[in-house]
């Protein structure tokens, strides 16, 4: 393995390097809780702007499909322009661009404008998603990706529960309106900083011949023969298409069927989530070190494990009636699927050459979302209406297993990649 430092400037001292790499690791996470705070915000708003439009489920789940299908179908640009050119820039254009947008949903006055606001925060996502993971790859060593990406999604739970919890009380407090204009401006200051982070060189942590360049249809005819790759895609989409319908709709589920206002609806649902995404994406990346110093796809192993496990909590969560057992349940489940955040992102960089990661984690963004959460919030809605919403909840558990399957399965097949 190289021991080139981090930011890949030859003069520069072990610990300068290191503090660089903290600190574009600091900045990058907290774009990415910023980042899941205005994805979330939208859905603890949702009963507030179901009224004012006057939108049925169906149409509800359309405005958070609407928003995936942008962001996955931008993402791989994203990642084509994040191998070629300095990616700081294209996560500080992004970040400044949805922040913009999150803002401009304040603004709108139809469901045809919040729609077109909502695309354009998933172009400025796609612009910073593809890259922020290969950007980490190359400032840290190999042993120690899992737990610094574990690091960087815990931004997830935590942004996820501060835009539960924020746009519960500001759209209970003030309007719906208010709650898009105060999630958009942390963004702006942070695109700023993004344009001063260091920028490593691809393949600086992996040894000298992973810096070679890769030509684009060598590195595509390599990945589409990638079969760890391509299951830890499966099992990362159908894991998506669950907890994301769940995201979009835990909320409504709350206020709808067990009568909670809509500001404690979003306070349980972030503080849960928050809770068991904290904990753990932090053993899944400790436990997921381990696992792969013990066995080549240790890590997603586990994690199809964690799956298997949280599966049969996810369809038992929603039969129960009493709040602190059904919050209990949920903890749980959550706890158990958030081990997978560092472990199976690790993986995907891990198992393609350095020059080629970014187009790589564009192009599962890509499948992650469009046969995943992209129709899983309008698959929701129509099954709601067509039965009852916690009914289509619970049919969640079942690609939830599917997922943990496939995981188990990549994990049997993976090797590490070096070129």
């Amino acid at each position: 393995m190289s021991t080139s430092s981090a930011v890949a400037t030859p003069n520069s001292s072990a610990p300068t390097a290191a503090r660089s790499g903290y600190y574009a690791l600091l900045i990058l996470s907290l774009i990415n809780l910023v980042n899941y705070l205005d994805r979330y915000i939208v859905t603890v708003a949702l009963p507030y702007i179901q009224k004012d439009f006057q939108l049925n489920n169906t149409q509800s789940g359309m405005l958070g499909s609407f928003f995936i299908i942008v962001f996955m179908l931008a993402s791989p640009l994203g990642g084509f322009l994040g191998d070629r050119i300095q990616r700081r820039w294209l996560v500080a254009a992004g970040v400044v661009l949805w922040s913009l947008a999150t803002g401009a949903s304040g603004l709108a006055t139809t469901f045809g404008m919040l729609m077109v606001a909502r695309a354009c925060v998933g172009i400025g996502e796609a612009g910073y998603g593809a890259v922020a993971p290969s950007i980490i790859s190359d400032l840290f060593p190999r042993e120690q990706r899992t737990r610094v990406l574990s690091l960087f999604y815990i931004a997830i739970p935590v942004g996820a529960a501060a835009g539960y919890g924020l746009g519960g009380w500001l759209s209970e407090a003030y309007s719906w309106h208010m709650a898009f204009f105060v999630g958009g401006a942390p963004g702006l200051v942070l695109g700023a900083m993004a344009f001063f982070m260091p920028e490593p060189e691809r393949g600086a942590m992996d040894g000298p011949e992973a810096q070679a360049k890769l030509p684009f249809l060598v590195g595509l005819q390599g990945l589409a023969r990638n079969a760890p790759f391509w299951w830890t895609t499966t099992g990362y989409t159908l894991m998506t298409f669950a907890i994301g319908g769940l995201a979009f709709w835990l909320p409504s589920f709350l206020v709808n069927e067990r009568g909670l206002a809509a500001d404690k609806a979003g306070f349980l649902s972030g503080a849960v989530t928050a809770l068991a995404g904290l904990l753990g994406t932090i053993a899944g990346g400790w436990l997921g070190d381990k696992m792969d110093r013990r066995m080549h796809g240790g890590g997603l192993r586990m994690s199809g494990v964690g799956l298997l496990l949280a599966a049969p909590l996810m369809f038992l969560a929603v039969k129960v009636h009493a709040l602190g057992p059904m919050f209990a349940i949920i903890f749980l489940a959550q706890f158990l699927i958030f081990l997978n955040s560092g472990p199976i992102n690790a993986a995907i960089v891990n198992g393609v050459p350095p020059a080629f990661r970014a187009f790589a984690m564009g192009l599962n963004v890509l499948f992650i979302h469009m046969l995943g959460d992209a129709i899983s919030p309008t698959a929701i809605g129509k099954l709601a209406d067509l039965s009852s919403l916690g009914f289509a909840i619970e049919l969640n558990a079942i690609p939830v297993l599917l997922g943990g399957l496939a995981l188990l399965m990549a994990g049997k097949l993976f090797k590490h990649v070096t070129a």
